[in-house]
């Protein structure tokens, strides 16, 4: 499933905080409605069972609350894919990476066995389940991990018991760090502690671009990994470096350099990077530092200065505005708009943007930053995730469309606007400008009334917890006006637009 990734060190993110990021983005040709639930510990299963690959798992006793991003249908299964849990510990998973045969070849993808027959048949063959996947990763990890690190070592060592059928990269934050896990063939993995001077952007590759294998098997400061990975490399030839003194290269090694990687993956580093840093080397002609084709542009840089919400919210949404490539654009020509695959896709299924702050008392320190449908055309609202519920608007999905639900409306808002893209811009600007104004607003004034009540500063009949649902039921209220309104204005605007018009009436 293709995703696009950025992760904001605390020392690179406008306040201090971790900061991780990720469109879910639906395979081609399909369109998964998503919902914003909270799940509570008498309703996580004390058993799992996998609908994609069977596997089944006994889970640990005593799960933490957490929120989660679920698919409307299950049919599929869960999909929790990104949340927060009662200790603030956040979580995004998955971000499909692509790999190369010869990792394959070593380690072959844990796929499900179907059975076949009955058991008293001569040829019977019993079911053989296949490994964990996107699937199931954040229902199995996320209620039971209280620190980042924790989540790498829970993920790894289920991947080494059950293995796993898809490539796949998950992120971990708390408030002091960031980790990102790649997984490598079917049991492997590598993970590696974003630096907090840095940002980290992933489209759907294999990125780590170096790894100390040292630390990795000492102090493990900065690295984790599988522990049989040295063995593993050496057994199978899989590291490419040219001199011993070069640092291993993943990327090099687990990944792959593609022709389709050029247009569906690496332009989508290249855009992110150029905008974060637009001044820090040339990005555009025959002169260029890095192009779109660029198999090296690096995994983590530092930006040139410090990132806001906002701006993770422009780049997981961008379609390479300023380039010839724009397909809205007036830039370029019939051959390079729509070249490369946007961020801000048709697909989009949910953008979270999880954000821990150390600053905050741990009651209401984590926000789940939440947009559904394509990026391009919708907004970006904050919530608190230290609740026990979750906004009707947000968490309720009928499967069919319904504007009354969040997600209805967005996806009909970009269906329509998308042919009108030029006329309904600025109505979507000022709609994303207000509301995003109003989640901020909200965020002091409710961070102040916690504090206050912390402190015997206020007393009311509440409690903190309370005080956060309420804020996020306002929060969706205003919401849900504002949509409604540009709805009625971008109905109008491609009404107007329609080819049976006359411009002649009865009166």
């Amino acid at each position: 499933m293709g995703c696009t990734t950025i992760l904001v060190g605390k020392d690179a993110s406008y306040d201090g905080s971790t900061i991780i990021a990720r469109n879910e983005d639906s395979a081609n040709g399909e369109f998964e409605p998503k919902r914003f639930v909270v799940v509570l510990p008498e309703d996580q299963p004390r058993h799992y069972r996998s609908v994609i690959s069977h596997v089944q798992i006994d889970m640990p006793q005593r799960p933490m609350r957490y929120t989660s991003m679920p698919n409307a249908d299950t049919n599929q299964g869960i999909w929790g894919e990104a949340g927060v849990n009662e200790a603030n510990v956040a979580m995004s998973a998955t971000e499909t990476l692509t790999t190369n045969e010869r990792v394959l070849g070593a380690d072959p993808l844990v796929e499900l066995k179907p059975g076949q027959g009955k058991p008293d048949d001569v040829d019977y063959r019993p079911e053989v389940p296949g490994g964990i996947g996107e699937e199931d990763m954040l229902t199995i990890v996320l209620p039971y991990i209280r620190t980042a690190r924790e989540g790498v070592a829970r993920l790894g060592a289920l991947l080494e018991k059950y293995g796993t059928y898809e490539m796949n990269g998950i992120a971990f934050s708390d408030d002091t760090e960031i980790w990102w896990l790649e997984t490598v063939g079917g049991h492997h993995w590598i993970a590696k502690r974003v630096p907090d001077t840095a940002y980290v952007t992933m489209p759907n590759q294999l990125g780590i671009d170096e790894f100390d294998m040292d630390d990795a098997f000492s102090e493990q400061s900065e690295h984790m990994c599988s522990p049989d990975l040295r063995e593993f490399i050496e057994g199978h030839h899989l590291d490419l470096s040219v001199e011993a003194t070069t640092p291993f290269n993943p990327r090099d090694a687990f990944g792959s350099h593609s022709d389709s990687d050029h247009v569906y993956n690496t332009p989508r580093a290249w855009y992110m990077q150029r905008f974060l840093n637009p001044y820090d080397e040339m990005w555009d002609g025959q002169d260029a530092d890095h192009r779109p084709s660029s198999d090296d542009i690096p995994w983590a840089r530092q930006p040139e200065r410090k990132i806001t919400v906002e701006d993770v919210k422009y780049v997981l949404s961008s379609h390479y505005q300023g380039t010839p490539f724009d397909p809205y654009g007036a830039l370029g020509d019939s051959r390079t708009r729509g070249m490369f695959r946007p961020i801000g896709i048709n697909r989009n299924s949910q953008l979270a943007v999880l954000q821990i702050r150390p600053y905050c008392p741990e009651g209401y320190r984590a926000l789940q930053w939440i947009a559904y449908g394509s990026n391009a055309f919708n907004v970006l609202v904050p919530f608190y995730a230290n609740v026990d519920r979750t906004p009707e608007y947000l968490e309720q999905t009928p499967l069919q469309v319904n504007t009354g639900s969040f997600y209805w409306a967005n996806r009909v808002i970009a269906a329509l606007a998308d042919s009108a893209y030029a006329e309904t811009s600025t109505d979507i600007e000022n709609y994303r400008q207000v509301v995003g104004a109003l989640g901020h607003r909200l965020i002091i004034d409710t961070d102040t009334q916690c504090s206050q009540l912390e402190n015997g500063e206020q007393q009311v009949d509440t409690d903190a917890s309370s005080l956060l649902e309420i804020a996020n039921e306002t929060m969706s209220s205003y919401l849900k006006q504002e949509t409604e309104q540009l709805l009625t204005k971008v109905l109008y605007v491609v009404s107007m637009r329609m080819k049976n018009r006359f411009n002649m009436s009865d009166n």
